[in-house]
Formats: C-alpha cells, structure tokens, sequence
C-alpha cells in the first residue's frame, strides 16, 4: 500500500507559478513511477508528466517548457513545478504512484485555479 498526499495548490493569475507537492507513505520502496494528473471541470483525467525511479520524465505537449516533475527518493515525495499558468491549467491536479506488483494508487488532488 502507498499513502498519497498533495499539497501546493490555490489561486494565481494568469503568468504566474505554482508549486506542488506529492509526499508518499507506506511501500514506497516498491514506486517505480510517479505522475501528475488533472482534471478539468467536464473533462477526462489527463497525465501532465510522469518521472521514473531513475529519473526519466515525460511531458504532455501542452506543459513542455512550463512544468518541471521532479522527485526526492530521500523524502519520498515529487514535485510538479508550474510556470507561466495560463487559465486552461486550472483543474484539479493527481499525483499517482504505480508500485510494482502492487497497482496504482491516487492521492485525494489538489485544486489549481488560474485568473485571466
């Protein structure tokens, strides 16, 4: 079992920055990838980025060049950097945790909301 909690999310304007935070509890050995989602009021859930036990990210086209994944293996926990917002960012933002052989485990999200 691994625990999931986010934190970081709130309001900014549009050009602004947040950061968000995932810390992770429990078989957190067993975590090989972590990613950020979200979810726009009405739509599916999406992945923003992903980031492997060794480091490995991947991006969806819509972030590259905005949003940084980063992770502290030493403090379980991973990071999504957001620059530059813009108001189609707003959502609520996952973090997900795939743990082998275990599945994937969600945390309870956070809301990020961007002003025009």
């Amino acid at each position: 079992q691994v625990q999931l909690v986010e934190s970081g999310g709130g309001l900014v304007q549009a050009g602004g920055s947040l950061r968000l935070s995932c810390a992770a509890s429990g078989s957190t050995s067993s975590v090989n990838v972590f990613g950020w989602f979200r979810q726009a009021p009405g739509k599916q859930r999406e992945l923003v980025a992903d980031i492997s036990s060794s480091g490995g990210t991947a991006y969806a086209d819509s972030v590259k060049g905005r949003f940084t994944i980063s992770r502290d293996n030493a403090r379980n926990a991973v990071y999504l950097q957001m620059n530059s917002l813009k108001p189609e960012d707003t959502a609520v933002y996952y973090c997900r945790a795939y743990a082998s052989p275990y599945g994937h485990y969600w945390g309870q999200g956070t809301q990020v909301t961007v002003s025009s």
